[in-house]
């Protein structure tokens, strides 16, 4: 399906409805139930005007706080703004040495006709960090890649 064309209701054609993952990150100062919901609120708020989204057609967003973060569940906020019908999971995020702390993110599955590129990420207040330009991301090492990978890597370079 994917690439595949619809026809609207005034027999203009469209791209097909896909599901797409929207990601957005925001920090708070502290571990506060209020402040949480708030930044949580803020963070949602900005990831709809953004993709021009509508609720409804929110499939289900996932949760994460960094392990600093415990004082409530940020999908609380999400319900707080009418998402009655989606889906809504919260964890914590891995606690890697060096991570940004007290950092609240989601990844939303949006049932969309925009294609992945059109797409609109936010990342908000110290969570900025965490979203380098993509052409700026570390090149993997060759201990981390199986042989295969590798070889492909090496005949895609110089072919």
């Amino acid at each position: 399906m994917k690439g595949s064309k619809l026809s609207d209701s005034n027999g203009e054609s469209s791209s097909a409805l896909m599901c797409r993952g929207v990601r957005g990150a925001i920090t708070v100062a502290s571990n506060d139930e209020d402040e949480i919901l708030e930044a949580t609120r803020e963070l949602l708020q900005a990831l709809i005007a953004s993709n021009d989204m509508k609720v409804e057609d929110i499939a289900s967003a996932y949760f994460t706080t960094t392990q600093d973060l415990n004082a409530t569940y940020p999908a609380y906020a999400a319900r707080q703004l009418g998402w009655c019908d989606a889906a809504l999971l919260c964890g914590h995020e891995m606690d890697v040495p060096g991570g940004l702390p007290r950092c609240v993110r989601v990844l939303i599955h949006w049932n969309t006709r925009k294609s992945a590129a059109e797409i609109s990420h936010v990342y908000l207040r110290d969570a900025r960090s965490l979203r380098p330009d993509r052409k700026n991301v570390p090149p993997v090492r060759p201990r981390q890649m199986s042989q295969i990978e590798s070889a492909v890597k090496f005949l895609s370079m110089t072919l």
